[in-house]
């Protein structure tokens, strides 16, 4: 269960973010690498977690011409990030790139492919902002499904989308397309800054692949007992209510 757990580094220094690791290591497999953290040390950040045996989501982003995105993708995997993401938003041949230099880069290295997957749209997007911000003809779940079938006919292992949509991706895009879920709160949690959320059970319950769940352990008075507390929620499924819009 462990593996399902992503636990995100979101800090300005390095040894804060390898003490957190090091409190968690012996319950959390994976844990992401983000902007903060990257800009801030830069490789490192990734190397030393790979020097503990632990798993590396690289949470850039990449958004930029084909080009520029494949070479970032096969920096990344050489790196030896597990696994990486790019935003959907970028588009078909941008994700195409990012695909294959992914899949040759891993071949010239003799190493295992990183996961590869589309960023849809972001957890701190509600319905709401979407229609104001985006003016898209389409709801902002009928969106997330479009980038999520785009990312698939590209080429990408799966998808990072908000736990209301799982469902949804599911039926668009099958049981083998790997659903990334940011937007978790546990039970009794705070909110903060995500709109469309979900309990670490009913996501699981709905059929995601891992969580992503970073303040609630990381801003906890004890991050260990926190992530206990996670696990045992994610090991106690409950339905889900389905979502529509």
């Amino acid at each position: 269960m462990t593996s399902r757990l992503i636990v995100p580094l979101d800090y300005p220094e390095l040894p804060i973010a390898l003490e957190i690791a090091d409190r968690l290591c012996t319950v959390v497999d994976w844990f992401k690498i983000g902007k903060e953290l990257f800009t801030s040390v830069g490789p490192s950040s990734v190397q030393s977690l790979k020097k503990i045996g632990k798993s590396v989501f690289l949470d850039l982003k990449f958004h930029d011409i084909p080009n520029t995105v494949s070479g970032a993708v096969a920096s990344a995997t050489k790196l030896g990030a597990d696994m990486i993401n790019v935003h959907a938003s970028g588009g078909l041949e941008m994700m195409q790139a990012a695909s294959l230099s992914a899949v040759d880069q891993a071949d010239k290295l003799n190493i295992a492919k990183p996961k590869l997957l589309a960023v849809t749209v972001l957890t701190s997007i509600d319905q709401f902002a979407f229609a104001r911000d985006l003016n898209s003809s389409r709801s902002l779940s009928a969106q997330v499904v479009y980038l999520a079938q785009l990312a698939q006919q590209a080429g990408l292992d799966g998808v990072v989308a908000s736990p209301l949509e799982i469902e949804k991706i599911r039926r668009a895009c099958g049981n083998d397309f790997w659903i990334v879920t940011p937007g978790i709160r546990p039970r009794q949690s705070v909110i903060s800054d995500q709109k469309r959320i979900m309990s670490p059970a009913e996501a699981i319950d709905a059929g995601a692949d891992q969580l992503v769940i970073g303040r609630p352990i990381t801003k906890s008075d004890d991050p260990l007992k926190a992530t206990h507390e996670i696990l045992t929620e994610m090991r106690s499924p409950q339905k889900t209510v389905s979502q529509t819009e």
